[in-house]
């Protein structure tokens, strides 16, 4: 079997102010204790490593309109930030549901909301994915829920850790579970896929325009792929071979592209947003609210396609035809929230 690729290790400096690794971060990894330290960070346009800032929550809470006693439903918890506004918003008496497939981030966050004082009264996590929403319908007392959100990003604290293998900027393996306890890691599903369900991955996942030379060229080389950089390695010498300008840019595109695409089909995330879609109707309360944050067309075009169809057959009132977007300010300040889109719908 060829050898790993492994990057050049340079000798050990000293760490300074301002580390470069991930682990080494202390300061961003403790945010209460360096709350000054975090603030210039967000003022330029940075997300702390292993935070995660949340995105359109004044237009999220303008739509969902939490208020107090109701019953909600946070269905991708993450870091938490759009969990934290919600919960404020729905005491006294209001109950937060929140799911997450990820065991890794999910025990931190729900410690840290309880440390800002939303316990088990308030604040019902539970570890499943969110595919499998109709299971917690008993828990509302077969009523449904005032309101529910999905933000179906990965969030930041999972891009930003390289043992995590979701980010080219780093060396790691080559994982991108969203639950590392199941499935197989992306470096094994290449041995599995053929030339064929590769071009295929890539361009439904995130129209690749370099689909059918990445794939021969991944495939080719599947067998040595076990790191993010050896990855990161071929896409670019393979785009970078196709193009003769903006060699850089292109080739950074098509490395979101290919991470992006290989993430989602190892988590089948598009699958599993089918499912959340057809069950959400009957998990809502009338007159419930119902918002939902996507980051590519594969999962917007889902998203309006569903909602648009709910609407024709009356189980929602209405929807928007016309994605929200974030304000100006916020993609300048989070670049990150660029290509979100949010789309919403209320029950009937």
């Amino acid at each position: 079997m060829p050898e790993e690729e492994v990057p050049h290790k340079r000798r050990v400096r000293y760490k300074g102010t301002h580390p470069r690794r991930f682990d080494e971060k202390y300061k961003e990894h403790q945010p209460e204790k360096y709350a000054d330290q975090i603030e210039k960070l967000i003022e330029q346009g940075q997300t702390p490593a292993g935070s995660h800032r949340p995105i359109c929550v004044p237009e999220i809470l303008e739509i969902l309109h939490p208020s107090p006693g109701e019953t909600g439903l946070d269905a991708t918890l993450g870091f938490g930030g759009h969990a934290l506004e919600l919960l404020k918003r729905i005491q006294p008496g209001g109950r937060l549901f929140a799911t997450d497939v990820d065991p890794i981030e999910m025990p931190k966050t729900v410690e840290r909301l309880g440390k800002q004082g939303f316990g088990p009264d308030s604040l019902l996590p539970r570890p499943m994915n969110f595919a499998g929403v109709l299971k917690l319908l008993p828990e509302t007392q077969g009523r449904g829920f005032d309101f529910i959100l999905a933000d179906l990003g990965v969030s930041s604290m999972q891009l930003d850790n390289p043992q995590r293998g979701f980010t080219f900027k780093d060396h790691g393996p080559l994982d991108m579970r969203l639950n590392p306890e199941r499935g197989k890691p992306v470096s094994d599903m290449l041995r599995e896929w053929s030339r064929s369900d590769l071009e295929k991955i890539l361009v439904r996942n995130s129209d690749e325009p370099f689909a059918d030379v990445l794939a021969d060229a991944i495939f080719l080389q599947r067998e040595k792929i076990r790191s993010t950089t050896t990855l990161a390695r071929i896409v670019r010498e393979t785009v970078a071979s196709k193009v003769s300008r903006d060699t850089e840019l292109v080739t950074e595109k098509s490395l979101q592209r290919v991470f992006q695409a290989f993430r989602i089909a190892v988590n089948g995330e598009l699958s599993v947003l089918e499912q959340f879609l057809q069950a959400l109707p009957y998990v809502m309360a009338p007159g419930g609210r119902a918002a939902i944050l996507t980051f590519h067309s594969g999962e917007d075009n889902r998203v309006a396609n569903s909602f648009a169809e709910g609407v024709k057959a009356e189980l929602f009132q209405e929807t928007n035809e016309e994605p929200v977007r974030p304000s100006p300010e916020e993609r300048y300040s989070n670049p990150r929230s660029k290509c979100a889109r949010l789309r919403w719908a209320v029950r009937k």
